[in-house]
Parts: C-alpha cells; sequence; structure tokens
C-alpha cells in the first residue's frame, strides 16, 4: 500500500512539473508568434494589455464556477473595491513594465538567447534585498551572482559574433529582469492588502495594467496600428491572442501548484532546467546553429543559477535550526535569551 502511495505521489509531481513546463514554454512560443510571426501586430502594448483583459475574465469564470460547485472549487470574491486598487496601484506600475519590457525583449531577440537575454533577475534581486529591504547576502550567493554576471556577458559577446545580437533586445530584457525583482518584493509587500490571497492580488493588478495600458498605447501611437492591421478580422490573430492570455493566467497557477507539490527550491531548479530545455527546442525549431562558446554561456548561467537556488535554500535551514536553538533556550517565564554571566 505504502509502495502504491509513493508511486502515486511520484506520477503526481511529474505530472505537475510537467504542466508546468508545457504551459512556460508554450507562453514564450505564442509571445513570439504574436510579437514576431507572420502575423505579428506593431503594438507591444496592445497584446500585452489584451493577455491582461483575458485574466481579469478568467478570474470572474473561475468566480462563477466556483459559485456554481462551492464544494470542488474555492475562488474569492471579485467586488471592486476602489481603496485596494489604490494600495494595489505600486505593484501594478511595476507589472505593467515588468510584462512589457519582457514582451519587447522577446519581440526583438529569439528565443533562443531569450533566456540570457532574461538571466539577471536573481542579481537584481540581490541588489535590490540591499537597497530597498536593506538585507545583506552572503559572500557564496554573490559569488554564484558573478558566475550569472559572466555567464550573461559570455553570452552576449558570443550572440554579437553570431550577427544576431540586438542591443535593444538585450537591454529590454535587462530592464525585465529589474522589474521581475521589484515585482517579488512588491507582492510580498501588498499581500496583506487582500489578505494574502494571491489570486484577489492579480485580479487587482490586472484590473490596474488594462487601465494603465489605455494612456500608454494612445502616447506611443498604437491605436492607429491595431485599427489599421490587416489581420485584425483574423480569427486565427484572435486565437493565439487569447490563448497566450489564458497561457498567461495559466502560468501563475502551474507556478504555485509545482511549488505546492515539491518546494520552493525544486521549482527554481525545474524553472532553470525548463529554460535549458526552452533554448534546446527553440534552437532546433528555428534550425539555429550556435558555437561551443554560446552553448558555455547558457551552462555557467545555469550553473550559476542553480547553485544560488541551492546556497540559499542552505542558508534559510540554518536560519531556522538557529532561531529554533534560541527559542528553546529561552526563559519559559520571561520569554528572555540567556546573557553571559561576567566572571
Amino acid at each position: 500500500m505504502t509502495d502504491k502511495t509513493l508511486v502515486q505521489r511520484y506520477v503526481q509531481i511529474l505530472s505537475v512539473v510537467a504542466c508546468y513546463w508545457f504551459v512556460s514554454i508554450t507562453l514564450v512560443f505564442v509571445n513570439k508568434a504574436l510579437l514576431s510571426g507572420s502575423e505579428k501586430l506593431e503594438a507591444p502594448l496592445f497584446v500585452t494589455c489584451y493577455q491582461c483583459v483575458v485574466t481579469v475574465a478568467a478570474c470572474y469564470a473561475i468566480r462563477a464556477a466556483a459559485r456554481r460547485f462551492p464544494d470542488r472549487i474555492s475562488f474569492p470574491s471579485l467586488e471592486l473595491d476602489m481603496n485596494i486598487m489604490k494600495q494595489v496601484l505600486p505593484l501594478s506600475i511595476v507589472f505593467v513594465g515588468m510584462i512589457t519590457f519582457n514582451n519587447l525583449c522577446l519581440k526583438n531577440v529569439g528565443i533562443s538567447f531569450y533566456y540570457i537575454g532574461r538571466s539577471l533577475t536573481t542579481v537584481f534581486n540581490v541588489l535590490m534585498t540591499y537597497f530597498i529591504l536593506g538585507q545583506k547576502t552572503s559572500l557564496s550567493a554573490i559569488g554564484c551572482c558573478g558566475l550569472i554576471l559572466g555567464g550573461f556577458y559570455l553570452g552576449v559577446d558570443q550572440e554579437d559574433a553570431s550577427g544576431s545580437f540586438s542591443l535593444s533586445g538585450t537591454i529590454y530584457g535587462v530592464l525585465a529582469s529589474l522589474f521581475v525583482s521589484l515585482f517579488s518584493i512588491y507582492v510580498k509587500k501588498l499581500l496583506p492588502a487582500v489578505d494574502g490571497n494571491i489570486w484577489a492580488l492579480t485580479f487587482y493588478n490586472n484590473v490596474n495594467a488594462c487601465v494603465l495600458f489605455l494612456p500608454l498605447m494612445v502616447m506611443f501611437g498604437e491605436i492607429p496600428i491595431v485599427f489599421n492591421f490587416q489581420f485584425l478580422s483574423s480569427i486565427n490573430f484572435w486565437f493565439m491572442m487569447t490563448i497566450g492570455g489564458i497561457f498567461g493566467f495559466a502560468i501563475g497557477y502551474v507556478t504555485g501548484l509545482q511549488i505546492q507539490a515539491t518546494s520552493p527550491l525544486t521549482h527554481n531548479i525545474s524553472g532553470t532546467a525548463k529554460a535549458a530545455a526552452q533554448t534546446v527546442l527553440a534552437t532546433h525549431w528555428f534550425m539555429e546553429t550556435k558555437s561551443s562558446l554560446w552553448w558555455l554561456s547558457n551552462m555557467v548561467v545555469l550553473g550559476g543559477s542553480l547553485a544560488y537556488a541551492r546556497v540559499r535554500q542552505l542558508e534559510m535551514k540554518n536560519n531556522t535550526t538557529v532561531n529554533k536553538v534560541i527559542e528553546n533556550t529561552k526563559d519559559p517565564i520571561t520569554g528572555e535569551e540567556p546573557t553571559m554571566q561576567k566572571v
């Protein structure tokens, strides 16, 4: 009975990881097709805004299903609260920057280079944690960041040597990495505003984003581009747009599912391995030939990312152990920690 349960557990984990890989890789390829394919629309802000609209619609659809099947589906109430919308606004501004620069990076670089172009998130996490939260990072973790920076530099150098380097795409990738780092910090900061419910935060964040994108689309002249788009009435175009929005919503769910089924460390390792598989798949799909040093740059970034995840896990484990020891040595009456007596 135990063996059967263990087998079922492994099957569940493999299914969740496979689902995460499928959704994540498909989302990247769908967005690349929308931004650079045969029916591409030269309005990345509109494409991104539409995906936010689909996310809001998906939230309402799941909420309706939760009302009908309350025993099977749980989803928070979606009544708009202007006060919460104002509190979430800073996160939404960062979110708009994050997904906009992410899509601009994907538009200007190939999928095979996309991982390298977006590889500095871990480095920015360390920097933002220090400058915003005032938390220092160990030398081991900083060393891992150094590896990532080295791999990034080598990757950019080799992409340039192959003649496919895009300066604008790389800059957008670096900016996207910065905003991803800021986004994670603001999510932790603003979760209490929605009672810690990540789905409620997703809903309010995307509602705000839909509003924020409107003046940006006007400012960058995308409205006439959209109305004059030759494939605006194409069923295939809107199908791809909607699929991109659905997968954009789904990635949040499967990410949480993978963390729940495994652990944060395993999720990081899975994400890193997925990026490697995505890179290999892209080079074969688009029939690209890359140099040995180009592949080495990917391996260095992947290795640095895996090492950083492991170092952070060990540090968190040690901190937990220390806290438990301190808690166990506190005075049971006063709750104070023991002090060393001078002789």
